[in-house]
Parts: C-alpha cells; structure tokens; sequence
C-alpha cells in the first residue's frame, strides 16, 4: 500500500511523541476505540520506540511499550515476532495499515494514515528541501523570542562542552599542568580560523618550561617558534631570517628539536594580518609580555582587564613585514576582534573549566558574564542569521547561532531543533 513519499520514520515518531495528530475518533483496525493519555517515553537504544506509555483501549487502561512502523508489514520485515523484546508491546502504530487486522495475535494496531494533517508534512519536506543558508530561512524571525531564548541557552551549553572535552583531555595529558593548557590552548586560538591545527602543532613541540626559558631573549623565542613552525628552512630572505636561522640551528641541535611540515600552514584567502608568520609574531610577543598567563586570566577583575592583556605588539621588524624579506609601509596589527576571538574561543571556556574542576562558582559565572558582556561575533554565519532577522547581542548568542548552523541546520537536524519544531508544528 501506498506510503506518503514525505513521512519518513524519525518523523512519524516525531508525529507520535508530540501527538501532532487528530486524537478524536481514534480506533484500532479491530474497531476498539483508543485514547492516548501519555504516549510514553522515546527510546533511542534497542527494543519498541516508546516506553511507558499510558492508552486506553475499549474500556481497559494499558500501560507498556508501543512500536511504530510505517506499514503494519515492517513489524514481520524486521522480525519482531521472534524477538521476546517486543512481547509486551501493548500497542503497535502504523501509518498504513498493509495487513489483515489479527496478524500479530494479541498486539493491537493503530493506523494514523488518516489522522496526520497533510500541511504538517509538507511544511517538514519544505525544511528538508530547502537549499538557501538554512532550511528555516522564511520562518525563523516568527518564532517566539522564547523558544528562541531558552534554544539558545542550550546550544551554547553544547558548544563549550565540545570545548570543554579538549581542554580536559588535555589537563588530563598534561598532568593537570594549567599553565601548559593554557599556553596550548591560546596558540592554537591565535591559528583561528584556518590555522589552528599547526598552531597547536609548534605549541605541543615545545615545552612552556623551554619558552620561559628563552622568553627574556626576544631573538630565541621567535627563533623557536619560526623554527619550529619548518618556516626557516629555506635560504634567509634578508639578516633577519638569517639572525633567526642560526639561532634556531643551535636550539635545535641542543633540545633536539624537530619542526613540524611547512605545508601545514595556509596562506590562500586570508589578510595578511593573519597570516601565519603575522600570528607566530604576536604570539611570541604575549609570551614574552606575559609569563605565567594563567594567574592573570584568573585574576582579571573585568573584561577590559582582561582584554588588555592579550593587546600585544610584535616585534619592530613584523611591524614593516608581513612575511620574511617581503618590507611594506607598516602593518595592520591583530585588532580588538582578534582578541575578542580568542577570549570567546579559548579564554573563556578554559575560565570555566577551571571553575568547574575546582568547585568555584565565581570562576563559572565570571567567565559567562564576561562572554555576555563581549560583542556578538562577525563572519558570515552572524551576518545571515542577522539578514534572517536573527538578532544576536553578545557572543554568548552568536556562539550558539553558530553551534545551531553547524550542528542542526547544515546537518538538516530539524527534529532535534526547537526552532525546526516550532515551525513544523504551525508556529
């Protein structure tokens, strides 16, 4: 029998949980008449759909399990009759009732087919079809700023977790070293967006003891790090490069050091502040500027305080060049967004997460405050949302419009979406 090409299974459950169906007049296929009181709890693992669920079928109350299936059919296709998991199941739904009604002796059946509005399923497919920056682009601005609130909250919870899992992977790598978690973290946050990886890649090739060791020689900690980052391995572009090579050279044969691949740095499509001889500069100058970094960012009192400590000046020579040999006028320094993106990115989550290892609420609720109080992010994702009528106020909303675009709408996760559910509901 004919199945309706836009229903699929996720969604008929969807359809079940949220009872986004006509409840008057219900029966089974043997003509009992159901009501639906609680349709049970969803169960993601093995065994029937929904758990728990309280129906009264003809004039006895049940309480039990419930399996659902597009046609009566699938229950014999996937071989429930043989699987003792499914003997208590007090109710089986369908969308299309394919089967003589006394099939599954002793398991009656519910047939929705007739009961599900058809404007629902069509404003689901809309969702899923739909190719612009999100599926829900005609709709989002309508949907009530609650929903939009309360969604936000928990995006944003998701998002640091997955930051939060890094960093504690870390600590835990590192022997519960804050201080080298911290440098870890903020050299790769300087790689942002494109960078990050090989960031990381020259931060875990030396030790923070070794920095701080070189740190007062302004010459041999650029040394590392441009060594380190394979971009001295080339014949010196001008005395420069030269003073950093032989440097390096003996750095490198007594702590056998090994640098990492040049072509692990991108350099396609980016400005030239951001380039990655531009960010290995300002990162050896806050090292330099700002040994033991960790107790400073615990004791920031404000968010100016804090930001200040990461507006540092590379050294004279990257202030005229953006890459080794090449001189020009004067370059353009890492801005206050710059910095704003490794507070929002690295600073603030690893706030909080010291927080929370250490049972300190006030560092928790710092680091929140501190993110609220910070300008919403500006790229491409921000601007869309903000085109859709989206509205973001601090970063702590524009972190999670971003969890919401990469997680749900690229994904096209709408059933999992409070937003996407609001829509397909009617709004």
């Amino acid at each position: 029998m004919f199945v309706n090409p836009l229903l699929s299974e996720e969604l008929f459950q969807y359809i079940w949980a949220f009872r986004l169906f006509k409840q008057d007049h219900l029966a089974t296929t043997g003509g009992e008449p159901v009501q639906i009181l609680y349709p049970g709890l969803h169960n993601h693992h093995g065994g029937p759909d929904f758990s728990a669920a309280k129906i009264r079928i003809g004039t006895t109350l049940w309480m039990g399990q419930v399996e659902l299936h597009l046609r009566t059919s699938d229950w014999f296709r996937h071989r429930h009759q043989h699987n003792p998991q499914y003997g208590r199941v007090i109710l089986h739904v369908v969308f299309v009732h394919d089967m003589p009604a006394d099939r599954i002796p002793g398991v009656p059946c519910l047939e929705l087919q007739q009961h599900i509005p058809k404007l629902l399923l069509q404003r689901y497919e809309q969702l899923r079809q739909r190719a612009p920056f999100v599926p829900c682009a005609p709709y989002a601005a309508s949907v009530p700023p609650l929903t939009w609130v309360s969604w936000k909250e928990r995006l944003l919870a998701e998002r640091w977790e997955r930051k939060l899992g890094v960093l504690r992977a870390w600590l835990q790598s590192s022997q519960s070293n804050w201080e080298e978690v911290c440098y870890w973290a903020v050299a790769q946050s300087y790689g942002m967006p494109v960078n990050t990886l090989p960031m990381l890649e020259v931060a875990q090739s030396l030790s923070y003891t070794l920095l701080m060791r070189c740190r007062q020689e302004r010459l041999q900690l650029e040394a590392l790090l441009f060594g380190q980052a394979g971009m001295l391995g080339q014949p010196p572009a001008d005395e420069y490069a030269a003073q950093l090579q032989a440097v390096y050279a003996h750095l490198q044969h007594k702590y056998g050091l090994s640098p990492i691949p040049a072509h692990h740095w991108n350099w396609l499509r980016m400005r030239p502040a951001a380039f990655p001889t531009m960010r290995l500069a300002t990162f050896a100058a806050l090292l330099q500027h700002s040994p033991r970094l960790f107790p400073r960012i615990l004791d920031a009192n404000d968010i100016t305080a804090l930001e200040q400590l990461f507006f540092v000046q590379p050294s004279a020579y990257w202030r005229t060049h953006y890459r080794f040999g090449q001189a020009v006028g004067h370059t353009q320094l890492p801005g206050k967004q710059a910095v704003h993106s490794i507070l929002i990115n690295t600073v603030l989550p690893l706030l909080f997460l010291y927080g929370q290892q250490k049972q300190l609420k006030y560092y928790q609720e710092k680091a929140l405050h501190f993110l609220e109080q910070l300008p919403p992010e500006r790229n491409r994702i921000t601007e869309e949302w903000e085109q859709l009528g989206v509205t973001q106020e601090s970063a702590m909303e524009s972190q999670a419009l971003l969890q919401l675009k990469q997680y749900y709408c690229d994904e096209k996760r709408c059933l999992h979406c409070a937003v996407g559910i609001k829509i397909i509901g009617g709004i």
